[in-house]
């Protein structure tokens, strides 16, 4: 099995050393977004619904870089500033999705990177 680094200027370049994904075999495993603009390295955290938008936005440049979507992603992580944000994080991230959800769990962490509000990480599967 060999391993494929993942780039793309559509996406925020990593902050550290890690890089936006990486693929084994079949398997492409995100690596945590937050809602940095990749243009600009603007942090869009004006509302929690921005930002979520952002971060699956960012996401979803990773993907379309692999050549797959949202329904590839067979597993994710949410990470939250707060619980009191999951009802509107939640929304919104359901709505990238077509209604066969991948599997997921949301904890709230004591801070994020750069005090961003919300992080997520994705497996996808390329060969569905």
């Amino acid at each position: 099995m060999t391993k494929q680094i993942i780039k793309t200027e559509n996406a925020p370049a990593p902050i550290g050393p890690y890089n936006q994904a990486v693929k084994a075999g079949d398997t492409i495993y995100l690596s945590g977004q937050i809602a940095l603009h990749p243009t600009t390295g603007e942090l869009m955290t004006h509302d929690i619904e921005v930002e979520t938008h952002q971060v699956m936005q960012n996401i979803k440049a990773i993907l379309d870089t692999c050549r797959i979507s949202f329904e590839h992603v067979i597993k994710t992580t949410i990470f939250l500033s707060d619980m009191d944000l999951f009802a509107k994080v939640n929304e919104i991230y359901g709505s990238y999705f077509s209604g066969d959800y991948p599997a997921r769990e949301t904890v709230a962490v004591k801070t994020l990177p750069r005090n961003v509000h919300v992080e997520i990480s994705m497996i996808a599967i390329q060969h569905l």
